[in-house]
């Protein structure tokens, strides 16, 4: 009897592990946007992560005279764009794909050799949490935000209200 169970324990535990199993995207990739790249035919969209839409303007202090702080706008997400394309920079880059969003876009988590490219875009202030979806990168947006990296250096607005607003 404890044969049985055994075997049918083991055979169970296999097929879980067979079945939660991600399926894993590798190649050169494209940038699309500050969270998205393509591979080959897939669109990836980074998972648990925003960042700032191509025309969306962030703001931010460049000059402070005494007690006069002067302000300008510039192109946050045509930053997180450029930076994404430099840290991929020719490398392979291999997503863990977690599933799939409205857009019949692949949610993926993507590294660069052993460095998570959602969590360091996070970490530098180049997107945010997106916490609608998961807390996964909670911490590293929490980290930017109290070293006033990327675009927690001013004033912005939540790429997601920014999309709302920007079909208005």
């Amino acid at each position: 009897m404890q044969k049985k169970y055994f075997f049918s324990t083991v055979f169970f535990i296999f097929l879980f592990l067979q079945n939660s199993q991600s399926e894993i995207i590798s190649g050169s990739a494209v940038v699309t946007d500050g969270d998205t790249i393509k591979i080959n035919n897939n669109k990836i969209r980074l998972f648990g992560i925003d960042a700032p839409e191509k025309k969306q303007l962030c703001e931010k202090i460049f000059l402070t005279i005494s007690f006069v702080s002067f302000k300008k706008k510039y192109p946050c997400g045509e930053i997180s764009t450029e930076k994404l394309k430099k840290l991929i920079n020719k490398n392979i880059i291999k997503c863990h794909v977690e599933g799939k969003d409205r857009y019949q876009r692949k949610l993926a988590i993507c590294f660069r050799n052993k460095l998570n490219i959602n969590s360091w875009l996070v970490r530098n202030g180049y997107a945010v949490s997106y916490q609608k979806y998961s807390k996964k990168y909670l911490s590293e947006e929490i980290e930017a935000k109290n070293d006033k990296k990327g675009i927690w250096q001013g004033k912005f607005e939540m790429p997601w209200d920014w999309r709302k607003n920007a079909k208005k």
